[in-house]
């Protein structure tokens, strides 16, 4: 049984409690939590002063290092939190209220702290901030300073786009209700409205779109790494005890022992590369069906300079349907969003987001699990290829799906749809190819429902029933049917089941000599 699978790996151990692991830093989300309102506008520095600082930077600058992170709030903070029109007349008075919520942010460093201790500071901050506006009639406008002040004094006015603990985000009323969805993995008890959650990614959107990226969600297991439980390793995998590298600088290493969680993993070839140039055109996340803990370990071995995830980590712990996932806890717009996962069931409700990624098998324990009597790669003392593995398979298209959504489309940019670019790449995989299967489906079966016939019409091939002149490949396991001797007799390609699914991993049409079919035997 894989890690991430198993029911809890590291979930037992007490040492590896993942509350308050994950402390803000200008990065985690690079979003404001109350700033387009001109009723929740940035001047309402109740309990927001405390998110929006932490949520507020630019999602393309992050930094893996706190004093970057503050550098980039002093500087890109007001592209998100003022209005454009006004940005010009409300400069000076912008910087001081950010330099308050950064002395807010800087005041709040434990994220186990009681909420009431926290909220009570961040009160005294806002009072702080508007003492410092000496002059209310300054580079503001009465009217937009006038309603700032009565959103930040009346509790009346507020719509409660938010909680902590059981407290709202931004006038501190106590909540009796618990409603929208809880993004535990950005602070513990942090809970947003839907509202709220569309506003932050329309904004979020915005801004990612503004330096040309997309969102991207990663999966852990057999999509970027392997991991096995020491107990289950066999005798034929003894010898990587002895090649294990360090933890103490994971930067240039592929496979780790971690003896406190009793297990073993290996990062996929090319991972540390893939990950540096998916970076360039995504904000990145991971969401794994693994627990908490075990999740927060990969991160660290993937991204042991916080460069690509930060808080970004998301575990079936955060998840809101069991054994599934679901997009409604990232903070992007579906439309902007792809997804790389080897298990398809998990995102029934986005597939059209998913690249469907080839398992990685590094150890004999994931063999076992998915039933495969074969030896592992770690038996046979081998592994993927770097420059012709998966990864670097699937980031050929990625930049090909980046390319065409912000340079090829025409439409506006805002009303664009990357699971409508994502169809298109996927067509041209085996446009031109028209297939008929021999004796693939049982006799009963639908052929138009059976996976495979489905996955050949979504890489472009169009599927007969019958044989006609126009049919370019026959898909059967048996050299002998009718239609396989047609397609010999005729010059036609006869080709095993397989070659669709490497043309579905690989992302490209893949030589029919490699997938030949046995002749029967005299």
């Amino acid at each position: 049984m894989s890690a991430e699978t198993a029911g809890s790996p590291v979930g037992d151990n007490p040492s590896l409690s993942p509350v308050g692991d994950i402390s803000f830093d200008g990065n985690s989300l690079q979003m404001s939590l109350m700033t387009d309102s001109p009723v929740h506008s940035s001047s309402s520095d109740d309990f927001a002063a405390f998110l929006d600082a932490e949520l507020d930077s630019k999602s393309s600058d992050s930094s893996p290092n706190e004093e970057g992170a503050k550098n980039e709030f002093d500087s890109d903070s007001s592209d998100s939190s003022l209005n454009e029109e006004a940005e010009n007349d409300s400069d000076s008075k912008s910087k001081r209220i950010k330099g308050s919520r950064v002395e807010t942010l800087e005041n709040v460093e434990d994220p186990k702290e009681s909420t009431s201790n926290i909220t009570h500071r961040i009160k005294r901050s806002r009072v702080e901030a508007w003492e410092n506006i000496e002059d209310p009639k300054g580079s503001m406008s009465n009217g937009s300073l006038e309603q700032n002040l009565v959103a930040s004094s009346s509790k009346e006015t507020c719509l409660h786009p938010g909680s902590f603990g059981d407290m709202c985000i931004l006038c501190g009323q106590k909540l009796n209700l618990e409603t929208g969805v809880t993004f535990g993995y950005i602070h513990k008890g942090l809970r947003l409205g839907n509202d709220e959650i569309m506003r932050l990614r329309k904004t979020d959107m915005k801004n990612l779109l503004r330096h040309k990226k997309l969102y991207l969600v990663l999966d852990l297991d057999h999509t970027l790494l392997n991991s096995t439980q020491l107990m289950h390793m066999t005798s034929e995998e003894e010898y990587l005890k002895s090649q294990i590298d360090s933890l103490q600088d994971v930067s240039n290493g592929s496979l780790f022992m971690l003896d406190f969680m009793h297990m073993m993993t290996k990062l996929r070839p090319f991972v540390r590369t893939f990950l540096k140039e998916a970076s360039q055109m995504f904000e990145m996340y991971i969401y794994t069906m693994g627990d908490r803990a075990y999740a927060l370990e990969m991160a660290k071995l993937l991204d042991p300079r916080r460069e690509y995830f930060n808080a970004r980590v998301i575990s079936r712990d955060d998840g809101t349907q069991r054994n599934q996932k679901g997009l409604d806890i990232v903070l992007g717009q579906e439309s902007a969003v792809l997804i790389l996962d080897d298990t398809e069931t998990a995102w029934s409700k986005h597939k059209d987001n998913l690249i469907l990624m080839e398992r990685y098998h590094f150890f004999a324990s994931s063999c076992h699990q998915f039933g495969f009597n074969c030896k592992s790669l770690s038996e046979l003392k081998s592994d993927e290829s770097d420059s012709d593995g998966a990864l670097a398979s699937v980031l050929k298209v990625l930049r090909k799906i980046h390319h065409m959504f912000f340079d090829e489309l025409v439409d506006n940019l805002d009303g664009r749809d990357v699971r409508e670019v994502l169809k298109t790449v996927r067509k041209d995989v085996l446009k031109g190819c028209k297939i008929v299967f021999s004796r693939v489906f049982p006799t009963q079966f639908q052929a138009d429902n059976h996976h495979l016939w489905k996955t050949a019409e979504q890489l472009g091939a169009t599927c007969f029933r019958e044989l006609d002149p126009s049919v370019t490949h026959v898909v059967s396991q048996e050299a002998g049917t009718e239609k396989s001797r047609w397609a010999l007799k005729n010059n036609k390609f006869l080709v095993h089941p397989r070659w669709i699914e490497a043309a579905n991993y690989l992302w490209q049409r893949q030589p029919e000599e490699n997938f030949r079919v046995n002749q029967p035997k005299n």
